[in-house]
């Protein structure tokens, strides 16, 4: 098993959450992906992930609905949460906030952005 830091991935878009996950486990991080926001909140509560890429648009659940319950599961009340969209503007950035997220990222976030939350949560950049 890999050393790294634990990263969930919650998106409706499975290419892309796959190719994220990819990505971080050939960092050395430990990487899990689920494609909507009730198997994300399950999956989390038995992870225990340090860092959350979430995706706000998905249907049923959207990543605003997801994040204060991640918020909620023991021991992931400090757990970073990203979120990953194409939506950027002003009130998007703004709920994001209210919803409490640590960060906006906007698809396709970069390999910068993604090696940056990285290390700065103790992985590899």
């Amino acid at each position: 098993m890999a050393s790294g830091i634990r990263v969930l991935i919650i998106d409706d878009n499975e290419d892309a959450a796959h190719l994220l996950a990819m990505f971080v486990s050939a960092l050395g991080h430990v990487s899990q992906v689920a494609n909507n926001g009730p198997s994300g909140l399950q999956l989390a509560e038995t992870f225990h992930p340090e860092i959350v890429f979430l995706d706000l648009g998905m249907p049923g659940m959207s990543g605003f609905e997801v994040a204060p319950q991640l918020r909620l599961i023991a021991g992931l009340e400090r757990t970073f949460i990203a979120a990953l969209t194409g939506w950027n503007d002003a009130k998007t950035r703004n709920r994001v906030v209210e919803c409490g997220f640590d960060k906006h990222l906007t698809k396709p976030a970069s390999i910068e952005h993604i090696q940056d939350i990285l290390a700065a949560h103790g992985g590899q950049a």
